[in-house]
């Protein structure tokens, strides 16, 4: 590693597995202190291990970032033990895709409530840190979803589009306070994501696309994610759509 990002403080939002695990561990190698945050306090001590192992520095903080006094408190205890923040990746999602009609909407409200709330909570409480110490950067994990609506994943489609929307408003008022917006866009990722799907339907679906090809793994994506964060301060990323090589859609 080239250890581009030494002396930086990155927090990683569902650092519990999958994409954020992957995220915390390249950050780290790359010479960041991660603050890790999940609702599982055993996973996130077990990758704050892991990475102290490698000669990385963690800061597990259990948070749930659907509650608001959570999330605020994410970033400032972050902030106040490793004074400062550099990097927040807001990578806690869920997909729980079902059609429209029919659908169950306690799994429309958690999609808003992970995919889109806890984006903006976190963004909310970040930016004042970021503003004054006059730079930051925010990498917002969406997905090809963002970008093409697919018959069955309509609510899905509406989170991710709204955290595609969010973004690119908020890259254009915050970048004269040199700060950094990026979108990450993933295809299909064999994480523990669509293990979650409720609807039987929407889950086979899932698992024969899965199946179909070669899907991306968790450590494609923080590649994707160390490639935006270790530019130089006056490039900025804005976006990087990342699909499996077979993936049609």
């Amino acid at each position: 590693m080239t250890r581009k990002l030494n002396s930086k403080v990155a927090i990683i939002t569902g650092a519990s597995s999958g994409i954020g695990e992957a995220t915390a561990i390249a950050l780290a190698a790359e010479g960041a202190t991660v603050a890790i945050a999940a609702r599982r306090g055993d996973r996130l001590e077990a990758l704050a291990k892991r990475i102290a192992d490698r000669g990385g520095k963690a800061l597990p903080i259990v948070t749930d970032i659907t509650d608001e006094t959570q999330a605020n408190n994410l970033i400032h205890k972050t902030n106040a033990q490793l004074g400062q923040v550099d990097i927040l990746v807001n990578n806690a999602g869920v997909a729980l895709t079902g059609n429209i009609d029919g659908g169950n909407t306690s799994d429309w409200r958690r999609m808003f409530e992970v995919n889109v709330f806890g984006v903006l909570y976190t963004t909310h409480a970040v930016l004042p840190i970021f503003k004054a110490q006059g730079s930051g950067h925010i990498v917002n994990i969406s997905s090809v979803a963002g970008r093409i609506a697919r018959a069955g994943v309509g609510i899905y489609n509406a989170t991710k589009w709204g955290v595609n929307a969010f973004s690119e408003s908020l890259r254009q008022e915050v970048l004269k306070d040199n700060i950094r917006v990026t979108i990450i866009e993933p295809g299909l990722v064999e994480t523990e994501i669509n293990n979650h799907v409720t609807d039987p339907v929407a889950k086979k679906n899932v698992e024969e696309r899965l199946k179909a090809i070669t899907p991306l793994q968790s450590e494609d994506i923080a590649a994707a994610i160390t490639y935006a964060v270790t530019q130089p301060h006056h490039v900025n990323v804005n976006e990087i759509l990342i699909r499996p090589t077979q993936q049609e859609r």
